[in-house]
């Protein structure tokens, strides 16, 4: 009955070493054979467990005599697998859910330590009991009135606790969106991410990708904005499985990623470099939306993540795309521009830069707790340094598309502003008032996709454009 419990227990181990959670997980269904039943409880409970470990802590820390940090880790973590279960599993029952744990505990070393297992999830059960019972005030929503401990007055610490987040990550959210709106986006990031593919249209179509699913029972939705999208609505399973994958008919790509190649606006027989290109969504995607006419230079300095373009590409069957490896802070260095003019240019350049990902914590469960300030300015200079080597390849009146996955003003607006006021012969250049990302479009001219407000990844692009001296 703990099957798949005790699974989900020794990732958590693998998580709490220092490994990265899909990596812990893989590693972990690798060995064993569940049903697929087993095999997504285990991914749910592992997932979840770490992604509300600050609001499990918080739990634990108001419920027992030794806080969280006190208690024996491999313990800590039998407590959050039952707490999450209780807290967020509502088709798991809460004597299955209290069971299951306290023979964890026992199948752990922990039998003498049963009853106090025992004890805090089932006073945990009664407190979510009489909070059902009419201590929540009508017409209140939010997490706050189903989680049945006492929370801080700070409006950050109350956010963080409730949802599971760094105070420093609510604090930037909140200077930027207010209360209200940061509530909802930590909400959201809170959510199983979806699954949105990018249909190849040079090989197959919408029309033709979504019968295809659905005659397999996998259910889907076109994105309003994307002429090229479409969203699985149900498991589909292995995503190799499905049908076209072979074929090159679709790759996967969230639909936030999806806007940057419309933002470039590739045009047939254009030179076009994609500075830091790997694992190569963006550059298939700017094959594809210049009919796979032109030349694509993709450069990544990581030769590891540079094989999944090359597998991408051939899957897609696109000719137009050559790679290159080297750190695009220094182009002219990298093997293939050595035949290149001293100034030779690119009619555009794509620069998605190396970011912290804030506009994507939903995908990557313990990002939010990898992530630090320090980080952040470590990633600012290497993202100023990034735009200000490569705007030197585009060609006078060519431009350049700056994008990041991360919600944060000092990796987006506070590089773009740095840049324009040492270069004065660059201009933000908005979005065509035809163009699908048009209405993600601020006054400013960027543009910012927020994730509660447009249910995509949350990210952040501007355009600028390179005038004559």
């Amino acid at each position: 009955m703990t099957t798949s419990r005790q699974q989900a227990l020794i990732a958590l181990k693998d998580v709490h070493k220092g490994a990265y959670v899909d990596v812990a997980l893989d590693r972990v269904l690798r060995k064993v054979d569940l049903a697929d039943n087993e095999r997504r409880l285990v991914t749910e409970l592992v997932y979840g467990s770490v992604r509300r470990v600050r609001t499990l802590d918080a739990i634990i820390d108001q419920l027992a005599r030794k806080k969280s940090h006190q208690q024996p880790l491999l313990l800590r973590s039998i407590l959050h697998l039952g707490l999450y279960q209780l807290q967020f599993q509502e088709r798991i029952p809460p004597s299955a859910a209290v069971n299951t744990t306290v023979q964890l505990a026992k199948d752990n070393g922990f039998s003498g330590l049963s009853g106090f297992v025992n004890g805090l999830l089932r006073r945990y059960i009664r407190l979510g009991e009489e909070l059902e019972g009419g201590e929540r005030e009508e017409g209140e929503e939010g997490e706050e009135n189903t989680i049945p401990i006492k929370l801080p007055e700070n409006s950050v610490e109350r956010l963080g606790i409730l949802y599971s987040f760094p105070d420093w990550i609510v604090n930037v959210w909140m200077e930027q969106f207010g209360f209200s709106e940061t509530e909802k986006l930590c909400r959201w990031m809170n959510q199983t991410p979806n699954i949105d593919l990018r249909v190849n249209q040079l090989c197959s179509s919408v029309e033709e990708v979504e019968t295809a699913l659905q005659n397999q029972g996998v259910l889907t939705q076109r994105i309003p904005n994307l002429p090229q999208a479409l969203r699985l609505l149900s498991s589909p399973g292995a995503i190799k499985n499905l049908p076209g994958f072979n074929q090159g008919w679709w790759t996967v790509q969230d639909s936030s990623a999806q806007l940057v190649g419309y933002l470039l606006n590739p045009q047939p027989k254009e030179v076009i470099i994609d500075a830091c290109a790997a694992p190569g969504g963006k550059t298939t995607h700017i094959a594809e939306l210049m009919g796979d006419l032109g030349t694509i230079y993709a450069c990544d300095r990581t030769v590891s993540r540079l094989r999944k373009l090359q597998q991408n590409t051939q899957r897609l069957n696109l000719k137009s795309i050559e790679i290159c490896v080297g750190d695009s802070r220094d182009l002219s260095n990298s093997s293939q521009f050595v035949n290149l003019e001293d100034k030779i240019l690119a009619d555009k350049v794509l620069l998605d830069v190396p970011c912290s990902g804030l506009g994507t914590l939903h995908r990557h469960a313990d990002a939010r707790f990898r992530q630090t300030p320090e980080n952040i300015k470590e990633l600012s200079i290497l993202q100023a340094e990034l735009l200000l080597n490569t705007s030197k390849f585009v060609k006078e009146n060519g431009s350049l598309v700056y994008s990041t996955c991360t919600l944060h003003p000092a990796e987006n607006e506070a590089v773009i502003k740095l840049f324009l006021e040492s270069n004065p012969n660059w201009k933000i250049e908005p979005p065509n008032t035809d163009s699908p990302i048009r209405e993600y479009s601020t006054p400013e001219g960027w543009v910012k996709v927020l994730p509660h407000k447009h249910n995509m990844d949350g990210f952040f692009m501007v355009q600028l454009k390179k005038q004559t001296e």
